[in-house]
């Protein structure tokens, strides 16, 4: 069975989707559709813009999604047996497997990036790689510092776990993790605490806009964050978008659970490796490739 996963936060480059536009009268369609939709160019901040402007929250999320969704549109034979998608990858992957409508999907996009950076500039937060400890160390080490909040965020491969919390809980944890033995405790270049309870406002505000979206029943499961399993619903489907902002992405655990479900090959669909990167830490056996 072939798997499609999608990249999030984090993935962008400046140039990033220019050749699409340039050579394929779709891809072009599409992304002068989202500029209208928006209601600025943000094709201007992908082809040509600055990597300061790029990193920012409400353009990084609708870029990462744009260049991911129209290379899997614009793809032949584009057809999976299941998908998946880290953090805002999922929004990506709805679109692949035609549980959302491209339009729906990037006006969502673009209330989630807003309300996250909004929800970023209300509370001073951050996340931290954790590198070269097992997830259960990290967890006890989060859970005992008990006047910060500071959470397991992103379970990204075996030996990689992203925490995020207070800017204080967060140094206070990176610091134990050196002295219980982790390679790396590396404090991120983030805007805020993502997939922590610092998301809170950011959840409702998406909540409401998730709530009144069509959403159909998809062409194959998705194996999202939240869950880890096969999801065809549509009510269940939105449950999990929503919760997803103020819980921890199970990246490891839904890899996992996708190669138990059948997955032979996976293939990356936009920019960057990071994924194809984590998923052969978690299964070197099966085919990896990318389509950026």
């Amino acid at each position: 069975m072939k798997a499609y996963v999608f990249p999030g936060q984090g993935a962008q480059f400046v140039g990033m989707g220019k050749e699409l536009y340039d050579t394929k009268p779709m891809a072009k369609e599409l992304f002068e559709q989202a500029n209208e939709i928006l209601g600025f160019r943000i094709t201007d901040e992908m082809f040509s813009g600055s990597d300061e402007g790029l990193k920012q929250t409400k353009i990084t999320q609708p870029a990462v999604f744009l260049h991911s969704v129209i290379l899997a549109l614009t793809q032949e034979n584009f057809r999976p047996d299941m998908v998946a998608g880290h953090s805002l990858g999922e929004f990506s992957a709805l679109v692949a497997n035609r549980s959302l409508a491209f339009a729906d999907a990037l006006k969502l996009v673009s209330i989630r990036a807003l309300a996250m950076q909004k929800a970023c500039e209300m509370n001073p937060s951050t996340m931290a790689a954790i590198i070269g400890l097992d997830d259960s160390t990290v967890e006890e080490v989060c859970a005992a510092i008990s006047d910060q909040t500071v959470v397991a965020a992103n379970y990204n491969c075996p030996g990689q776990l992203v925490i995020s919390g207070s800017i204080e809980g967060v140094n206070q944890a990176c610091e134990i993790l050196k002295e219980k033995g982790a390679r790396r405790a590396l404090v991120l270049p983030v805007g805020g605490a993502f997939h922590s309870p610092f998301m809170e406002p950011a959840r409702q505000e998406l909540a409401a806009a998730i709530e009144e979206a069509e959403f159909n029943v998809p062409q194959c499961p998705i194996y999202q964050n939240v869950s880890t399993k096969a999801e065809t619903d549509p009510a269940e489907i939105k449950k999990n978008l929503v919760a997803q902002l103020t819980s921890s992405v199970k990246w490891t655990q839904s890899i996992q659970q996708m190669i138990a479900d059948g997955a032979e090959s996976f293939t990356e669909v936009g920019p960057g490796r990071a994924l194809q990167g984590m998923i052969l830490k978690i299964d070197r056996s099966k085919e990896i490739s990318g389509l950026s």
